[in-house]
């Protein structure tokens, strides 16, 4: 019975702790245009070409 006098209080704690998270990134802006990130795992990024072979890069016969 005495170990509720020890879980009482952290249950407290991690209350206060998950509220002041959760008013942080409100406040932040966490939570804005959630759309755009979720889907832009869909789109191709555009690719850079391969840049071209040069004499130096070229093996000597």
């Amino acid at each position: 019975m005495s170990v509720i006098y020890f879980l009482i209080p952290l249950a407290i704690l991690l209350v206060i702790v998950a509220l002041g998270a959760f008013f942080w990134a409100v406040k932040t802006n966490q939570f804005e245009d959630l759309e755009r990130h979720g889907s832009s795992i869909l789109f191709d990024d555009d690719l850079k070409k391969p840049a071209q072979p040069t004499d130096h890069d070229k093996p000597e016969l």
